[in-house]
């Protein structure tokens, strides 16, 4: 009889991965998968680094399996880790660029109605994309970004804020006009 790891909860199988379940770690990866790249790629990394620091997260985080408790969602204990290898390769690549302006990012499709976050993120400077998906993509609080980028904690919450304000207007639904009704 074939085991159905459907019905199982994410902290069964990181139990199970924790004991050397390879099968049930594999499970998580594919559960969760896409969603690690997706924060990665919101926080400005292009599709195949993602891939590779999603990959490095995943085997990252099979290697700690022990230390996952249960005490939050194992999503979000992955996108934790693999935000913090972001992170490192970033400054290991010295590729800390210039804070870019909202001037210089690609304008929205115009399409009524369309909220797209992931080419509203692009609208944001690198800092604010960064410290927004570091913090409501992969749950880091506002001193963990801070040490994760060696920033200031005010600089961080300035970037947050700044960056969620942006976001905001920039997905706000265009008002829709009124039509005068004709006796």
């Amino acid at each position: 009889m074939a085991i159905s790891y459907r019905d199982m909860h994410d902290v069964e199988l990181a139990a199970q991965a924790a004991a050397g379940g390879r099968r049930e770690f594999g499970e998580l990866a594919r559960r969760h998968g896409s969603a690690v790249r997706g924060l990665l790629r919101r926080m400005g990394a292009e599709p195949s680094l993602a891939d590779d620091v999603a990959q490095d997260a995943f085997i990252v985080a099979f290697q700690r399996c022990a230390e996952y408790r249960g005490e939050g969602t194992f999503a979000g204990w992955v996108k934790r880790i693999a935000a913090r290898l972001y992170l490192k390769r970033r400054a290991k690549d010295a590729r800390y660029v210039e804070e870019n302006t909202s001037e210089d990012a690609a304008p929205l499709v115009d399409t009524p109605g369309l909220m797209d976050l992931d080419e509203a993120m692009k609208s944001l400077s690198e800092a604010e994309r960064l410290c927004v998906s570091l913090c409501h993509g992969a749950g880091l609080s506002h001193p963990e970004i801070a040490a994760a980028m060696n920033l200031p904690l005010g600089t961080v919450k300035s970037h947050v804020k700044r960056g969620l304000d942006k976001l905001r207007a920039r997905l706000q639904p265009e008002p829709v006009g009124r039509v005068a009704h004709v006796v």
